[in-house]
């Protein structure tokens, strides 16, 4: 299994980029409400989920690179316990894509965070 923690790193970084780029999409103003927050608000996000949407696509980003620290593929990036607080949230948050009541949205994110939550469990177990 240990050969496949690069990879687990590298399909985790570029999923977690993907869904950091969607969030500031959505901060910008993009119209896929019915894609994000179990379709509450279709179209634009009002400011406060704006808000919101740039904190998570940090939260992304920096997870990321915490995968990819602990997957051997740059230098470290923080502590090693990061990378659970990186499994805690990816599997909370395909959890939630799973259950959301927007169909759209679970179609669209609920394979990708069950993924990230996978790859991002590999790095953590046998990284």
């Amino acid at each position: 299994m240990e050969s496949l923690v690069p990879y687990s790193a590298a399909v985790y970084g570029v999923l977690a980029c993907v869904a950091a780029l969607f969030q500031v999409a959505l901060a910008l103003g993009a119209p896929w409400g019915h894609l994000t927050l179990g379709g509450r608000w279709p179209g634009r996000l009002p400011v406060p989920a704006r808000v919101g949407a740039v904190v998570l696509g940090g939260l992304l980003v920096a997870m990321a690179g915490v995968t990819a620290g602990a997957g051997g593929l740059f230098a470290p990036f923080g502590p090693g316990w990061l990378i659970w607080v990186a499994v805690a949230v990816s599997l909370i948050s395909a959890q939630l894509n799973l259950m959301t009541p927007s169909i759209a949205e679970r179609r669209l994110w609920a394979p990708v965070t069950t993924v990230m939550a996978a790859a991002v469990l590999v790095v953590a177990i046998w990284g």
